[in-house]
């Protein structure tokens, strides 16, 4: 095809792939899907890879999204077939349990040409607490409901008993329903929409036309890597606990670019764990969940690319079977989306390394907070309220976004007015958070707060990906990293409880939950800001007249700048001139990795590499044990780790079986 021609065939199919949303949106039951819009839509190849979907509405998360090995799986279709699965070991498309997929084929003139596919978050499918995640959770089998790949509706019939199953394993069968019903309705808009297509273009031009729009984005891709430079690019995330109360999980990437090529390679990124982080990628070198953060950035460096999975064929990635990016089952999955999150960062960490006057310092994480409670006439109410977000990172040439960013996908807020409405609680804060963007020549977004009472005994709140109390997202090139996050039960009040990072909070009447997310890290130095903008985000109640002081050297007096005043501040405090690739790591993480350093990490992945899957958690909060108190130091940092390692083995031969 022609580029021309090639453009207005793109501009078919993403209408398709909208139409399939606006139905979705317009027809779902849930909050979680007509607000937040956390689902995906898409147009698939026969193979099943995305070749088209929305550009507004949905998470941005699935771009890449293969349905390849689930496709795989169903002996046949026929015309009016719709397929179901939510198990992430099947085939690693669904990644975790609340996310229910379908897809449907498409048949013209009695011939496949395509699949229409998309998923929906589910606010709850069963399992061991309501909205079925927690990082508490160990395996799996608590993680509610679980569907092979089957076929939901089989030549327009539906199959009733797969209904009643799921129906008699979630919590608000109602709302499961009404949201699965908006998805068939969905994929069939789908398919009349791509039929509609082969209508105009015919069989042999639609074909055509799909391999076209994936290898142009192939073409695209590759010419925004070799703008790259060449080399190996080191960096690590971490999530603050890799279980409930325990210590941090490392993701550790090193990027490769090699012409218009890019290498992945996350060794040296924690082992599984005995918690819900865990990612079902089943080792897949380009699974959607691990190449989130390469479509963001390759997207950002040129906006002109076409959205399909064709871009991801630049790029491979090297997941290290056993390990927290490539968890292997019975492991619990439910909280993968936190672990994303630190991939997408870590990638976004690397390629500064690599380009870092043509990226962003990091965003902030965030928390999807959900609401079981009671209603009116003792009716059980489970609902999500909405992500709690931080904000983005300062750009190279620009502050970062208030209280948004892609790290949650994209996800909308839902109104108050919504939430009040659907929930019984009441809403007293929501909005931004002060002081808690990192400061630099372009400032870190601002942070959300959330705070709100509830009212029925027996509540309980989920914080989902609750994350970020300890380290900080970090500024880049001399700017100043975000804040840290606070999740606080009565905040002010003589029962006030700080609360942490954990996820799942049983609440009493009257209580009350506040939520505020990190802040996005600065990006350049603070004393380079404009005078006028500092005074200007005082006015707005961005930052307070102290942090303008002290972080920007700008004295405000009146709501006006004092040049004078501020002349001399910046004068007498003037940094050193900042490295453009310098990162400001913030507190948390520059003590923790004074003690974990690269050398005692490197040392750590060796031995936990030889020890047997099952084991590899509890090794490794063995050592980290060991490590604070101090046992071996005086061996030095491998020696150390391999005599503590080597005493385990000892005591428990079956650790390397």
């Amino acid at each position: 095809m022609d580029r021309m021609t090639l453009q207005i065939f793109a501009d078919y199919c993403a209408a398709a792939a909208e139409a399939m949303a606006h139905t979705l949106m317009h027809t779902a039951h849930s909050t979680f899907v007509k607000e937040t819009e956390d689902f995906s839509c898409g147009l698939l190849t026969i193979e099943g890879a995305t070749f088209a979907s929305p550009k507004s509405l949905g998470a941005t998360w699935f771009l890449g999204l293969d349905y390849g090995p689930v496709i795989s799986q169903i002996a046949s279709y026929e015309d009016g077939d719709i397929c179901i699965t939510n198990d992430p070991y099947s085939g690693s498309v669904a990644t975790h349990t609340p996310d229910i997929h379908i897809w449907k084929p498409v048949f013209a003139d009695g011939e496949l040409v395509c699949f229409v596919a998309g998923h929906i978050h589910n606010t709850d499918v069963g399992g061991a607490v309501p909205a079925t995640l927690s990082r508490t959770l160990t395996e799996i089998h608590q993680e509610g409901l679980r569907i092979p790949p089957t076929k939901l509706v089989e030549r327009g019939v539906i199959n009733q008993g797969l209904v009643d199953i799921i129906e008699r394993n979630v919590r608000v069968p109602a709302q499961n329903w009404g949201d699965l019903k908006a998805q068939i309705a969905s994929v069939g808009v789908g398919e009349r929409r791509v039929k509609e297509i082969v209508a105009r273009f015919g069989t042999d031009g639609f074909r055509q036309g799909v391999q076209s729009l994936l290898d142009y984005g192939t073409e695209q891709a590759k010419q925004i890597i070799r703008s790259i430079p060449n080399g190996e690019y080191f960096h690590a995330e971490y999530i603050d606990e890799d279980s409930d109360g325990g210590v941090p999980c490392r993701i550790a990437l090193t990027l490769k670019i090699e012409d218009e090529q890019v290498i992945l390679d996350f060794s040296g990124s924690d082992p599984q764990l005995h918690s819900s982080l865990n990612m079902p990628t089943g080792g897949q070198e380009r699974h959607a969940l691990v190449m989130i953060g390469l479509s963001y950035i390759l997207y950002t460096l040129d906006n002109r690319l076409l959205l399909n999975s064709g871009i991801l064929q630049v790029a491979k990635a090297v997941l290290p079977v056993g390990t927290v990016v490539h968890a292997v089952s019975p492991a619990a999955v439910g909280m993968r989306s936190l672990t994303c999150e630190m991939v997408q960062m870590a990638t976004f960490g690397a390629f500064a390394k690599a380009i870092p006057d043509r990226v962003s310092a990091r965003g902030a994480s965030g928390c999807i907070v959900n609401v079981k409670t009671i209603g009116k006439k003792n009716r059980t109410v489970m609902a999500s309220i909405g992500p709690v977000v931080g904000g983005s990172g300062g750009m190279p040439a620009g502050d970062g976004a208030e209280g948004a960013g892609g790290h949650n996908a994209y996800l909308r807020n839902t109104p108050i007015e919504i939430n009040e409405a659907e929930v019984p609680i009441l809403f007293s804060k929501y909005g931004l958070e002060p002081d808690t963007g990192g400061a630099g020549r372009w400032r870190g977004g601002s942070s959300m707060v959330m705070e709100f009472k509830v009212f029925a005994p027996g509540t309980v709140v989920t914080a989902r990906n609750c994350n970020g109390a300890v380290m900080s997202p970090w500024g880049l090139g001399g700017g100043i990293a975000g804040s840290t996050s606070s999740f606080t039960r009565n905040p002010g009040a003589t029962n006030e409880e700080q609360l942490g990072n954990r996820d799942i909070v049983e609440c009493d009447p009257g209580d009350i939950i506040q939520i505020i997310g990190q802040g996005g890290g600065g990006w350049g130095d603070p004393f380079e800001r404009d005078a006028e903008l500092v005074a200007l985000d005082v006015k707005r109640g961005l930052i307070s007249v102290a942090i303008a002081d002290g972080d920007y050297g700008v004295v405000v007096t009146n709501g006006a700048v004092d040049l004078a005043a501020t002349q001399r501040r910046r004068a007498d405090a003037r940094k050193q001139p900042s490295q453009p690739n310098a990162f400001d790591y913030g507190p948390g993480r520059t003590a923790f990795e004074s003690v974990w350093t690269e050398d005692r990490y490197q040392a750590l992945t060796e031995v936990l590499s030889a020890t047997a899957i099952p084991w590899r958690h509890w090794a490794k909060h063995a050592i980290f044990e060991a490590v604070e108190r101090g046992d071996q130091e005086q061996l030095g940092v491998e020696a150390q780790i391999k005599s503590i390692y080597a005493g385990l083995k000892e005591r428990f031969p079956q650790l390397s079986e």
